[in-house]
C-alpha cells in the first residue's frame, strides 16, 4: 500500500477511504496486507484529475460505476468527459467571469458603486430568485444542492 501511496500521491488514508467508496479494489495477501493492481494506478489519476477539474466525488464514483472494476480506457474517458463538458464550459465561463468583474469590486473596496456587479438597489433583482444574479453563469446552485 506504502507503494501506491507514493507512486499516486495520495496519502495511504485516503487509499483507505477511495476503497472504502468502492472507487478502487485490492485483495488481501497470506499476511493481509493490501495488494493493489497496476490499474489501480490509473484509476487514482482519473480521480485526482477529475477532483481537480472541480468534479465532486458523488459525481466521479457514478461515473467509475459504469467502468467495473478495471482502469478507465481513452474511449471510457471520452464518454465520461463528454458527459461532464457542459458542466466544465460552465464552471470554465463563471471562472472567467469572475476573474473579469470580481477584480474590480475587490481592488475598490466598494467604493464606485456606480461600476459594482453586487449592486442591486430597491432590491429590483429579488424577483429573479436568490442568488448573484448579475455575475452568475447559467442556473445558480442552491446551497442544499451544493452540499451533496
Amino acid at each position: 500500500m506504502g507503494e501506491v501511496a507514493r507512486r499516486s500521491g495520495v496519502a495511504v488514508s485516503t487509499l483507505h477511504f477511495y476503497e472504502t467508496r468502492g472507487l478502487i479494489a485490492s485483495t488481501r495477501s497470506g499476511g493481509n496486507q493490501r495488494r493493489y493492481t497496476r490499474d489501480v494506478l490509473r484509476r487514482i489519476a482519473f480521480i485526482r484529475v477529475a477532483q481537480r477539474v472541480g468534479i465532486s466525488l458523488a459525481e466521479i464514483e457514478a461515473a467509475l460505476a459504469t467502468l467495473g472494476s478495471g482502469a478507465p480506457s481513452r474511449d471510457d474517458w471520452a464518454r465520461l468527459s463528454a458527459a461532464w463538458r457542459h458542466d466544465l464550459d460552465q464552471r470554465m465561463a463563471q471562472l472567467k467571469k469572475l476573474r473579469d468583474t470580481l477584480d474590480d469590486c475587490i481592488g475598490c473596496g466598494c467604493l464606485s458603486l456606480e461600476r459594482c456587479w453586487l449592486r442591486n438597489p430597491q432590491d429590483k433583482l429579488a424577483g429573479k430568485g436568490p442568488g448573484p444574479h448579475r455575475i452568475w453563469i447559467g442556473t445558480p446552485a442552491r446551497e442544499e444542492d451544493e452540499a451533496k
